[in-house]
Parts: C-alpha cells; structure tokens; sequence
C-alpha cells in the first residue's frame, strides 16, 4: 500500500511539473521560450516552433522524417543544375551522409520520370560522406518549374529511409510564363 501511494504521489508531481514547464526549446545559446519574438526569417507553426522560410542557401526546404532532418532544394535556372542540401533540424547545419546519390521522384504530365542527383561533397563533409547532391540536368528543373507537377525526394540517413514532398512552381521572382 505504501508502494503504491508513493507511485501516485510521484506520477502527480510529474504531471505538475511538465504543465508547469510549458513548451521550451533547448538551443546551443541556452533554453529559451517561445514568447520571444522569431527572427523575421522564420515562422511559427500551430504549437510555437521556430520553422525557418528558406534554407541557408536561399533554397525551398523540405521536411524529412517529422522534421528529423530538412533539404533544401536550389535550382540554378542559368546552368540548369539542381542542388540538394542536407539540413539539420532546425535547417541550420549541414547534414553529411553516408549516399552516393540521392532521388528525386516527380509526376508531371501523367507521366512519372525519377531523376538521380550524385554526390558532390563540400570541402568540409567527411570522408565517403557528403551533404550535397546535384545534377546538371537541365530537364529536372524544367519539370519543377511545370504546373501540375508534384515531386518528392527520396534518401536514406543512416540507415532509415525518408522521403519529403518537394514545393514545386514556387517562384520568390517575377517572371512570366508563355501560354
């Protein structure tokens, strides 16, 4: 009896404790709440997290895994080339990974196409890992820019598989398409 008094005792002053504690984030800089204003870089989703609005090189993320990890996808229209960049979390740091190549899945005119974008590490990835991949494709690119078109990419991180579904046609420039 006296066990399970203590039991009781102990799991209600866990329960007061968290409804207590509130939604706090653990960051390099220290705890801090989300009553703080957000850089104006980032949004805030329905429960108050941080969620930036562009990765760190002006490229549309993408979520992976629950936010587990983010990508950011940078079309280059000049060369053609599309780059994927593999985030952190909070789609801050760069995320090397054990892949020689990473998918890109997209369905566009009915028709389905998989693209392959290869490993180019960055100077700084570890050996036999990279956290950039990149094509020079240019018809990749092409089909994004395609109303209609839906595309996910497709990537394994240590040994667990994740797929995140890619905003396509979503120009932050003025342009105009022919019709």
């Amino acid at each position: 009896m006296k066990n399970r008094f203590a039991t009781l005792l102990t799991m209600a002053l866990c329960v007061v404790s968290f409804s207590l504690a509130g939604c706090e984030n653990k960051t390099e800089q220290g705890t801090k709440t989300f009553d703080e204003a957000a850089p104006e870089d980032v949004t805030m989703d329905e429960h108050g997290h941080d969620h930036p609005s562009e990765g760190p090189h002006h490229g549309s993320l993408i979520e992976l895994g629950k936010e587990a990890y983010h990508a950011e996808l940078v079309h280059d229209e000049k060369t053609g080339s599309v780059t994927i960049y593999i985030l952190d979390s909070a789609a801050k740091k760069s995320v090397p990974i054990k892949a020689e190549s990473v998918l890109i899945n997209a369905k566009h005119d009915g028709k389905g196409a998989q693209f392959t974008l290869a490993a180019a590490p960055e100077s700084t990835d570890p050996a036999g890992q990279s956290s950039r991949f990149s094509t020079q494709e240019k018809t990749l690119g092409e089909v994004l820019d395609e109303e209609g078109t839906t595309a996910r990419l497709v990537l394994e991180i240590d040994g667990k598989s994740y797929s995140g579904e890619i905003s396509v046609h979503d120009h932050d420039h003025d342009h105009k398409h022919a019709h």
